[in-house]
C-alpha cells in the first residue's frame, strides 16, 4: 500500500468514525418516557371557546392542575412557573415562542371562564386557563393521573380543593418529557425548559 492509498484509507476510516459516533453529545432520553399520562381532552379557555389537546399540536405544554381559590401552593407554584418560563424567554425567545404553559382547574364550580381570564393574566400572557364540566375535568384528572377531591371545612364559608402539585412538560406530539421543578423556584423551571425543549 503506498501514501497515497494509506492517505485515502484514514481519511476513510476518519470519516466512518465521525458518522458513527456523530460530533455532538445525544440527547438525553427523558425521565417521563413512555409514561401512560396524558391524551386527549376536550376542555373551555378563558375565553369561554372550546379547546381540545389537538389545538397544542406542534407545541410544548407545561401542564399544572390547581384552582383559582387556592389559598397557597397555586399562585406559588404558578409565579414559579411564570417566572421560570419568563427567564427561559430572555435567554431563548424562539424556543420559548414553542411553549405553552396551561393550568387546568379542578374547582369548575367556582373558576368560570371569567374567573380564569382575570386569575392567569396575573402570572404571564401566555398561560391558558382551562375550565370544564365536572365530567370532562374528571375524564382529564383521570388521564393526566391527577388526584383531586373537594373537602368542606367546618366553619369557613368557603370550601378547597385537595389535588396533586406537579407541573409536566410534554413534547410537541403530546408525549410526557419531564417533571417541572415549580417547588424549587423560577431558576430550576428555567434549566429544565433549557434542557429540554429544542
Amino acid at each position: 500500500m503506498n501514501g497515497i492509498q494509506k492517505t485515502r484509507l484514514s481519511a476513510a476510516l476518519l470519516l466512518a468514525a465521525l458518522t458513527f459516533t456523530g460530533c455532538s453529545k445525544p440527547q438525553e432520553m427523558p425521565p417521563l418516557a413512555g409514561a401512560a399520562i396524558g391524551g386527549p381532552f376536550q376542555l373551555t379557555d378563558q375565553d369561554g371557546k372550546a379547546v381540545t389537546d389537538r389545538d397544542f399540536t406542534g407545541q410544548y405544554r407545561i401542564v399544572y392542575f390547581g384552582y383559582s381559590f387556592c389559598p397557597d401552593v397555586c399562585p406559588v407554584d404558578l409565579q414559579h412557573i411564570a417566572q421560570g418560563y419568563a427567564k427561559f424567554e430572555k435567554t431563548d425567545p424562539s424556543k420559548a415562542k414553542k411553549v405553552r404553559p396551561i393550568f387546568i382547574s379542578v374547582d369548575p364550580e367556582r373558576d368560570t371562564p371569567a374567573v380564569l381570564k382575570q386569575y392567569v393574566a396575573a402570572f404571564h400572557p401566555r398561560l391558558v386557563g382551562l375550565t370544564g364540566t365536572p365530567d370532562q375535568l374528571k375524564a382529564v384528572a383521570k388521564a393526566y393521573g391527577v388526584y383531586y377531591q373537594r373537602r368542606d371545612v367546618e366553619g369557613a364559608s368557603e370550601y378547597l380543593m385537595d389535588h396533586s402539585r406537579s407541573a409536566v412538560l410534554f413534547g410537541p406530539d403530546g408525549s410526557p418529557i419531564a417533571l417541572i421543578p415549580q417547588d424549587q423556584g423560577a431558576d430550576a423551571v428555567a434549566a429544565e425548559l433549557q434542557r429540554w425543549v429544542i
